[in-house]
């Protein structure tokens, strides 16, 4: 096996906002198709695609009525077929999200399990009687508003649970039913060429749950997301999760050379489970921590060196700038420090993940009051939890819709302001955009061993500056020193004694062929890449 996802790079698309083909405001898998080449030519490995299922669209894809089809929207399994083999011919990996806690209501498994208390499908889906009040059997409370999680029906007078909107029941994996249905799911896709996956809510999926009431969260303050008002003690991070972690892995290891990827936002020490206790669980357990890191030198070598000491040896690391929950990166830390913090990213010890526009230094969308979709900001209004702004369309050009979508269509969210500066077909020509840095580090990574398979080891250096040195994992003849500027002042670090290099690579652009010794004086929001020529 080539375990190609060890040293490749993974760009994630959200298939309603990459490019639309057939002229609806909406992207598809047509469209995705057309742009292959742009992702061949910069360089990344792998394209995961948000959900592409037939869905009612309650929470954008997220809520799926059929596993093994193609929402109209995105277009067929025909098109399916031919963005991986069109993927394929490229050198480019297929990776699609699969969602392993819950269906839509719509699901023709849940319009079954629904309809009696003794539909052969009832346990697919978990229903309980109500409390001893008459009301929801446990205190537990949803995703996107934080009222209950349970939801009444009145034609079987039971409650079904629902982690997330009531749209979305949760399945129940300890129904064997379900979960050969739902493993012959990933058969159906990798029989279609795919090459992996990415799993939603990995740590979530239940398969004997404790129906006991969630304690009260004793920081949770006014203002914050309601859902947080209780501690998931019995809802999230269960040794329920790790037995559908190795259900999903020992199906996905019948075919060679396939990925699994699990969404797990936990602190480090938590999250390393999930490579599983022999190594059969998740390939790359994502590694959110970035996110939500302090974006400072300290804060971020603190995470990337604790990180480093809990991965297993049988793991592989992973990192995380940005994805379609989050903020965009460029606003939550400025377009000056996005330069840095990609130049961090593509420079770390494993698998980056690349979130489609990021790599331009796109900033959050601007949606006015009545254009708002996600459901999260619909039920929390103004607490600045909506999504909708990190999955505006990615801006191509200068053309109306930034080459989006045709000029007589209406995008699904409105383009950014930004677009006639911040897009593809500018910054391809100008050799200091963002897109160059992102390019010139992408085939540093790829060319260099030390860059995408080697260990990683940190320095100690004035506050604001973050450095640590990556060298050939078979010798020592490949080294780099990358050093990192986090503050908006010039960084001097004296480097140790003997240490000489040129640079290959600088996140303000300028300093390339440069040769460093002695002092490093690092510019305000500047990072280097440095091929180290002599180390003592």
């Amino acid at each position: 096996m080539s375990n190609w996802w060890k040293h490749g790079i993974v760009y994630q698309v959200y298939p309603r906002s990459f490019q639309d083909a057939d002229g609806d405001g909406v992207g598809d898998l047509a469209g995705i198709t057309d742009r292959l080449p742009y992702l061949a030519d910069l360089g990344v490995d792998a394209v995961w695609i948000s959900p592409i299922y037939p869905s009612p669209m309650a929470d954008f894809g997220y809520d799926v009525a059929d596993y093994t089809g193609v929402h109209e929207l995105f277009g067929t399994l025909d098109d399916a077929d031919q963005l991986i083999e069109s993927a394929h011919d490229l050198g480019l990996k297929v990776i699609l999200d699969y969602v392993v806690n819950h269906s839509s209501h719509q699901h023709p498994w849940f319009q079954e399990s629904r309809s009696s208390r003794d539909n052969p499908k009832r346990d697919w889906y978990f229903w309980k009687d109500p409390g001893p009040d008459g009301g929801p059997p446990t205190n537990w409370v949803s995703r996107f508003g934080g009222g209950s999680a349970w939801e009444f029906d009145e034609q079987t007078g039971q409650y079904y649970l629902h982690t997330y909107l009531a749209e979305q029941p949760d399945l129940n994996w300890g129904n064997a039913d379900l979960r050969r249905a739902m493993l012959d799911v990933l058969r159906f896709w990798m029989d279609r060429g795919v090459d992996g996956f990415r799993v939603d809510v990995a740590y979530r999926a239940m398969v004997a749950p404790q129906w006991r009431d969630n304690p009260p969260n004793p920081d949770w303050q006014e203002g914050m997301d309601p859902y947080r008002k209780l501690q998931e003690t019995y809802t999230k991070n269960l040794p329920d999760a790790h037995v559908v972690g190795r259900m999903l892995r020992d199906v996905v290891d019948e075919y060679d050379d396939r990925v699994l990827i699990g969404e797990v936002t936990l602190p480090v020490d938590r999250l390393m489970a999930f490579y599983g206790e022999n190594a059969d669980e998740y390939h790359l357990p994502f590694n959110f921590n970035l996110i939500h890191s302090d974006w400072t030198a300290d804060s971020v070598r603190e995470h990337v060196d604790d990180y480093e000491q809990h991965v297993p040896t049988t793991g592989w690391p992973n990192y995380v700038l940005g994805n379609h929950d989050q903020h965009r990166f460029a606003s939550r830390v400025g377009p000056e420090q996005a330069r840095v913090g990609h130049m961090l990213l593509l420079t770390l010890r494993g698998t980056p993940t690349i979130y489609y526009g990021d790599e331009l230094g796109m900033p959050d969308g601007r949606i006015p009051p009545e254009m708002v979709q996600d459901p999260w900001e619909l039920k929390t209004p103004g607490l600045g939890l909506g999504r909708d702004p990190a999955r505006t369309p990615m801006q191509w050009s200068k053309a109306p819709h930034a080459g989006f979508c045709p000029p007589d269509a209406e995008p699904w969210l409105p383009v950014g302001p930004d677009a006639n500066v911040i897009n593809v077909e500018v910054q391809q020509q100008e050799a200091s955009s963002m897109l160059s840095l992102t390019k010139r580090l992408i085939a540093l990574r790829r060319e260099n061993p030390a860059l995408h398979a080697g260990p990683y080891r940190s320095f100690d250096t004035p506050e604001g500056v973050f450095a640590y040195a990556r060298q050939s994992p078979e010798d020592d003849t490949d080294r780099f020193l990358i050093a990192l500027n986090f503050t908006a002042e010039t960084q001097t670090w004296a480097l140790p004694d003997g240490l000489h290099g040129t640079v290959e690579a600088s996140a303000r652009y300028g300093r390339r062929d440069d040769t460093v010794r002695g002092i490093l004086a690092l510019r305000p929001n500047d990072g280097l890449v440095i091929r180290v020529d002599h180390a003592p």
